[in-house]
């Protein structure tokens, strides 16, 4: 990335943030989101789409990162990790067919952000 390229989910006012900060705040952001499109889901299945592909992307961001040779994160976590990237790519498609809710996948976000925060969890 280019160093004029901006971060499209970096808030321009805050000054600089950490990665954990920022992956924070978007699995926040992206988890208030699945359970609003949960909760209005028989009035607005587009939204429950765009909330469950956008948690997707986060996830897939996230496997990509762990996956590269250069990244800190231990091996154990990484592994751990991707696995999770796995499970809500599996899990989703069955919440878009009608067969699964998203409780796990914002659970799942949950105890990551918990991580981030050091309140236990996945580190």
């Amino acid at each position: 990335m280019s160093h004029q390229a901006p971060i499209a989910y970096a808030h321009q006012e805050a000054p600089t943030r950490s990665h954990r900060s920022v992956e924070y705040d978007l699995l926040a952001q992206i988890t208030r989101r699945l359970h609003s499109a949960w909760s209005n889901r028989e009035t607005d299945f587009p939204g429950l789409v765009r909330a469950v592909t956008d948690n997707l992307q986060l996830w897939s961001a996230l496997a990509a990162d762990v996956a590269l040779p250069g990244n800190n994160l231990p091996a154990a976590l990484r592994a751990r990790l991707f696995y999770l990237y796995e499970f809500a790519s599996r899990h989703s498609r069955s919440v878009l067919d009608g067969k699964a809710s998203v409780a796990v996948l914002t659970e799942i976000n949950t105890a990551v952000m918990r991580g981030l925060r050091g309140a236990g969890g996945t580190t």
